[in-house]
């Protein structure tokens, strides 16, 4: 070899190993756990996972702080951007900022409270050209399930939602009707045809027919006004027509801990059923909600203390599944500030921003190790949705990551989350838990330039 190709041939070495972006630290958690390591990315995609001190060269490198552990982007798949039709609620900018802050590099947005509801194609249409210039993140959608539509499932099917949501009583928005229970079965049986899955707003519209009223200013009247029996009846309906379909079902926002029996046994008996959980139900009380603080309210509601601990007990037990937020804005007026009239505000709490914090402060106090809580909101989602190259830090998996700094701590302010509208139960909490960069294939979130991408089922 002469020396002009021996030179040349280490010049073509030296790029071959040179990596798009290299992040080394101490702590970085992949799929062995939190060790030592550096990571090579091109492409957007993690080639190369090495042991701390192998000195991977980048164009750029990311020296992860000591104070600071490297996760795998977190992924939601429980978010109403509400856009379009309602963008003075929400909108894909904001939303994703707001994901991007909380260490959320992937979300899927919920197919009701935009006008269009995403039940036919050309709603989904409408939906991906009004997120594709926004996205900040990478951003999935679901399909909706409603009277009338089920000619509609298998092409949104094909067009690559992940899924599709129903409700079992009035959903909060006339354009997108609740199904029977009779007619929840028959779209589970066209869904099993094409192996997707069935999520599902459990909440039994009679049991709450018979429940008291909800208005006025007091919780403890809402709270009796969504009992837990509403979720107990339609959730044990979900669990019975997904064992005569052989669908796969998944129970959204699960509150109330009574449920827990039932599904266990469900799921011990091979039933293909999966539960999901919000940061809400496990950090807030009922018994500390002060009346008239309609910023609290969602559906179902946040219970008693006693519930919350049997909550997270299901969690550690695995009945639940996976935790995300069920971010649901809606403007200041529409949550009925000034009246503080539960039966009259808006049902939904934003805190799409705040979730591994609330999370990570609460998993603390009871000994559960970080590696858990990013199991429950970043492995376990990824896997609901079908997305094998997220949620975790292996070769292979898309480059997105955060940097969160565990031992660091700070004080909600409303007014600096990037939600639209500044109303939130946790404002002035302190919270455990800081996140200082999302990634997104490799690339930092600038909050200027969005470089999110729009993804679909089955999206290798």
């Amino acid at each position: 070899m002469s020396i002009n190709e021996a030179v040349e041939h280490d010049a073509r070495s030296s790029a071959a190993t040179q990596y798009d972006l290299v992040l080394r630290g101490e702590r970085i958690l992949t799929t062995a756990g939190i060790s030592a390591r550096e990571i090579g990315v091109r492409d957007g995609k993690i080639v190369a996972i090495e042991p701390l001190g192998n000195n991977l060269q980048g164009e750029r490198v990311i020296d992860v702080g000591a104070d600071e552990v490297l996760l795998p982007g977190l992924v939601d798949t429980h978010v109403h951007v509400n856009e379009p039709g309602r963008t003075e609620w929400e909108g894909f900018e904001s939303a994703t900022k707001a994901a991007a802050a909380g260490g959320v590099t992937t979300i899927i947005d919920m197919p009701l409270n935009t006008i269009p509801p995403t039940v036919d194609l050309e709603a989904l249409e409408i939906k991906k050209a009004a997120a594709k210039p926004k996205a900040y993140v990478n951003i999935g959608f679901w399909g909706g399930a409603i009277p009338g539509n089920k000619g509609n499932l298998r092409e949104l099917h094909d067009a690559g939602v992940f899924g599709f949501k129903c409700f079992l009583l009035h959903s909060g928005v006339d354009e997108f009707p609740a199904l029977t229970v009779d007619e929840m079965e028959e779209d589970m049986e066209v869904l099993k045809s094409f192996d997707s899955l069935m999520i599902v707003h459990a909440e039994d519209s009679s049991a709450i027919d018979h429940a008291p009223a909800a208005e006025g200013d007091q919780y403890e009247r809402f709270l009796k006004s969504r009992p837990r029996g509403a979720e107990n009846v339609a959730i044990a309906q979900v669990i019975e027509r997904a064992r005569w379909t052989g669908v796969r079902a998944h129970v959204l926002h699960l509150s109330s801990s009574d449920a827990l029996a039932m599904i266990k046994t469900a799921k011990s008996d091979g039933v293909k059923i999966t539960v999901e959980t919000c940061p809400h139900y496990l950090t807030l009380l009922a018994e500390e909600i002060p009346n008239g603080a309609t910023a609290y309210k969602c559906c179902p509601p946040i219970r008693e203390a006693s519930n919350r601990e049997l909550l997270w007990k299901g969690l550690e037990e695995g009945i639940i599944d996976c935790i995300v937020s069920d971010h649901s804005p809606s403007t200041i007026d529409l949550k009925d500030v000034e009246n503080g009239d539960f039966g009259v505000a808006w049902g939904g709490v934003a805190s799409l921003q705040l979730g591994l914090p609330l999370i990570w402060t609460e998993a603390q106090k009871r000994g559960i190790a970080l590696e858990q809580v990013v199991q429950w909101m970043a492995v376990k989602p990824a896997e609901l949705a079908g997305l094998k190259n997220k949620g975790s830090i292996a070769l292979g998996n898309d480059a997105d990551f955060a940097l969160f700094a565990p031992e660091d701590a700070f004080v909600v302010d409303v007014k600096k989350l990037h939600h639209k509208n500044p109303i939130s139960p946790y404002h002035g909490k302190t919270l455990a838990g800081v996140v200082r960069r999302s990634i997104v294939a490799g690339n930092d979130v600038d909050f200027q330039t969005p470089t999110g991408k729009l993804i679909r089922r089955g999206e290798a």
